[in-house]
């Protein structure tokens, strides 16, 4: 007995001193943002052992200039070639609408998105909104079957169900007919699938890389920094971008979360090329010993002509400032009528939540749609607090009650939409590697809007009265969840 004793002290004994020694590298090593901090801090110090395992698989962030030095020095080698472009559509008539004074705000999130990203916009692009698995896979799937010179695909999700393998099988048959295919998967997303599923793909020619993998296949503890992208470009002139990853429960065949309501773009002209430079640079990070080169092929030419402008904005703890955030942040504040969102994952920081306030209070129509159910309970609790702070300042919240809302959009004066993988949370915003479409097109946007507005008719809406219903326990514990949220 006094022996199990003495052991269990020297390991909490051992626990606390690592927690000492954590706190020193949250304060003075890494410099966090000061509210995560915070939080890491009181965690370590109150909660002494579940701050400690938190801290393993939520927190190291101390390598992460070492862990991507490679990668930005990519981003800067491959930026060389669009400086030219950015420069021209620097000018005030590159933009559709050029001196019309409506068109002047969108025109300067367009350059604050070049200048900060590097996201050149392309005015020749056609643009097919998917909100259902089926029809989105169904198209992909045509796609691919029809590709004749490279597949490249980058998804966080792939899952051996049937979905999964009847993707694994389009692709190995598109490799064994000569088409170069490259699979870019997230080493935790994936980490699930057994170790030879993709062994008949690679017999057949086709390549696969994992991102940020962990040493033990099924024990990953890097839950930051993930590739959080869902990325498909066939033959440079066919491109996909959105939430769904690669699983049969994007497909509404889950029992557990039913109908899947989520949101892609089926992307024909120049953007695609922006999506095959994301492609590269994350490849390249990944598979630093199959390095892809800058070849035309994978570069085609794309007529030019009228179509739906487009920026390909992607954000991650590489990028310093967060892009993503700021176009939905620019968005928010470029509004004069209404901004309708919808997200999974709804933890917004100060600058999030302040915009929305500020909108609403201004009289703009401010409407944000979410999951009537968590699949990640904590994070689901402390949005639902942010929510109660936002409805003082006259936003309007709805729970979609028709299975799981996954979709990660905003629609802002039906004049431009953003549809993508980031999330409206701390993850998104600062530790994953997310990437967006983002349309200036009154077409597209309304298109967006009304999905929003239908999808209301199976909404229930979240009212101050409906909160204060709840029991005293699950208030309780949105109210922990929001003080552990930037840690989240």
């Amino acid at each position: 007995m006094n022996e199990g004793l003495l052991l269990w002290n020297l390991v909490l004994l051992g626990i606390l001193l690592c927690d000492s020694v954590f706190i020193i590298v949250v304060v003075f090593v890494e410099r966090k943002n000061p509210s995560a901090t915070l939080a890491w801090v009181l965690a370590l110090l109150f909660l002494p052992v579940i701050g400690f395992v938190l801290y393993l698989f939520l927190g190291q962030t101390y390598s992460r200039e070492k862990m991507f030095r490679v990668k930005q020095e990519a981003d800067r080698r491959l930026r060389v070639v669009i400086s030219s472009q950015e420069r021209e559509l620097r000018h005030e008539d590159a933009f559709a609408g050029g001196s019309d004074r409506a068109s002047a705000p969108l025109r300067r999130m367009v350059l604050m998105l070049l200048a900060n990203n590097g996201a050149v916009l392309t005015l020749n692009n056609r643009v097919r909104v998917f909100t259902d698995g089926k029809e989105k896979f169904a198209g992909l799937l045509g796609d691919i079957r029809a590709a004749t010179g490279f597949v490249h695909l980058e998804y966080f999700i792939w899952k051996d169900d049937g979905i999964g393998n009847e993707m694994r099988v389009a692709l190995t048959e598109r490799a064994r007919a000569g088409v170069e295919v490259r699979l870019l998967c997230d080493g935790l997303g994936c980490a699930g699938l057994p170790p030879h599923f993709f062994d008949e793909f690679r017999s057949a020619g086709g390549r696969v890389a994992f991102f940020f993998p962990s040493f033990l296949r099924y024990l990953n503890l890097r839950y930051n920094y993930r590739n959080h992208r869902k990325i498909a470009v066939i033959d440079g002139t066919t491109g996909y971008i959105g939430g769904f990853n690669i699983g049969d429960d994007y497909l509404g065949l889950d029992p557990v979360w039913g109908y899947w309501r989520d949101a892609a773009v089926r992307i024909r002209g120049s953007a695609v090329l922006a999506a095959e430079i994301r492609f590269f640079l994350d490849w390249n990070y990944a598979a630093p010993g199959d390095r892809l080169e800058y070849d035309p092929r994978y570069f085609p030419e794309i007529a030019p002509g009228p179509g739906i402008p487009i920026q390909v904005v992607s954000g991650g703890p590489d990028t310093g400032f967060n892009p993503v955030k700021e176009s939905y942040l620019k968005m928010i504040g470029i509004a004069t009528e209404s901004v309708y969102l919808q997200t999974p994952y709804f933890i917004p920081d100060e600058s999030v939540l302040d915009a929305l306030r500020i909108a609403a209070l201004s009289g703009i129509d401010v409407r944000i749609m979410m999951p009537d159910r968590p699949d990640h309970p904590f994070v689901y609790w402390a949005g639902m607090s942010y929510i109660r702070q936002l409805l003082d300042s006259g936003v309007k919240a709805y729970t979609y009650d028709n299975g799981f809302i996954h979709a990660k959009t905003i629609v802002v004066d039906g004049a431009v939409a953003s549809v993508g993988s980031a999330n409206w949370d701390v993850r998104s915003f600062r530790l994953n590697f997310e990437t967006n479409a983002v349309m200036y097109d009154p077409g597209m946007a309304r298109e967006l809007m009304d999905a929003f507005l239908r999808d209301l008719e199976v909404c229930s809406p979240i009212t101050i009265e409906r909160l204060d219903a709840l029991p005293w326990g699950k208030r309780a514990r949105q109210s922990i969840a929001r003080l552990f949220s930037p840690m989240l």
